[in-house]
């Protein structure tokens, strides 16, 4: 029997000499995306882009990106913490360190990383610390994992657009973390596009109201 009770929620974030160990196998994962039936993992088209972005329970926020003109294609996993190839469970004990996150391939020409970021800013509330509504844990924190200077750019200045649009609302302030991108842990196959597969399931998002003009 395992020593670590995965059912734990963990408020704070474990160092890595506390998080769990992993493994080295990767989750297998279908070949296919349920809903758009495109491919699920690399290689993708060679002038396609990568977004990840995390903003609670990853089954909604995939759900919103799949949605999007432009998507090529999503895929939900983990990312930003210490445990090599974790499972759900681990992830949900809070001793792995990781985010769900959702992993989004777009078509620079008929969409923009400024577009998806609005998209995120708009899906949640980034004010939240580690917990999205009623979902509570360091895996449901706000997070945007950028894959270039130029993306670094974008997340941080919308940041601040959003941030002075949320204080005239009288919100509070941001807790979302902007770092580059970490390794991208898929997820197992039940969790990937579940509200596709399940179109009355739970999901947990709601955003403040408030635009990024």
């Amino acid at each position: 029997m395992s020593i670590f009770n995965y059912s734990r929620k963990q408020a704070v974030m474990p160092t890595a000499e506390q998080a769990l160990p992993g493994r080295d196998k990767a989750v297998p994962v279908p070949a296919q995306h349920f809903a758009l039936k495109s491919p699920l993992t690399p290689p993708f088209p060679a002038h396609f882009e990568q977004a990840l972005f995390g903003f609670g329970c990853f089954w909604g926020a995939e759900r919103r990106f799949w949605q999007q003109p432009g998507v090529f294609t999503t895929a939900v996993g983990y990312a930003a913490g210490s445990t090599p190839n974790p499972t759900y469970e681990e992830v949900c004990s809070g001793m792995t360190g990781h985010n769900e996150v959702v992993l989004v391939v777009f078509d620079p020409a008929k969409t923009s990383y400024e577009k998806l970021v609005k998209v995120f800013w708009e899906s949640h509330d980034p004010t939240q610390g580690f917990r999205q509504g009623n979902d509570v844990g360091t895996q449901y924190r706000s997070g945007i994992y950028v894959f270039s200077k130029e993306q670094r750019e974008i997340a941080e200045r919308t940041q601040a657009q959003f941030q002075a649009a949320l204080t005239e609302a009288g919100r509070g302030s941001i807790t979302t973390e902007i770092l580059d991108a970490p390794p991208f842990y898929y997820a197992e196959d039940y969790h990937q596009q579940y509200l596709g597969k399940n179109p009355s399931g739970y999901c947990g998002l709601g955003g403040t109201g408030v635009c990024l003009n």
